[in-house]
């Protein structure tokens, strides 16, 4: 099993990135695919939530209205649009699948994103 992130930097505030996670080694579209992150210091916060046939998505009150989350189930593909980031988003980004029938729980090594300027 893998998922591989990708797509993080070093951005401006008000600038945009688009992080990419590629899943292998089980059934993409069978799991609900989530978005973590975690700044130095502090827990890891949910950020981003897709069920798995993608029709529903739930977001942290921190990222609402600037964040979308989505997916490409032929791709095995989820992407975390970030919009008007801040410096507050600086994180390390982690891509998350889970299966809560199979028990399945799978993350990802994570994707720094530095919102400086």
């Amino acid at each position: 099993v893998h998922l591989v992130e990708s797509g993080g930097g070093l951005v401006q505030p008000g600038g945009s990135l688009r992080l990419s996670c590629a899943a292998s080694g089980f059934t993409f579209s069978s799991y609900h695919m989530n978005w973590h992150r975690q700044a130095p210091g502090k827990e890891r916060e949910l950020v981003a939530t897709i069920t798995i046939p993608g029709r529903s998505t739930n977001y942290a009150d921190s990222v609402k209205g600037r964040f979308t989350i989505s997916r490409d189930n032929a791709k095995n593909t989820v992407y975390l649009q970030m919009n008007s980031l801040k410096p507050e988003d600086t994180a390390v980004y982690y891509c998350n699948a889970i299966n809560r029938l199979s028990g399945g729980n799978y993350w990802g090594q994570g994707t720094q994103v530095t919102v400086s300027s």
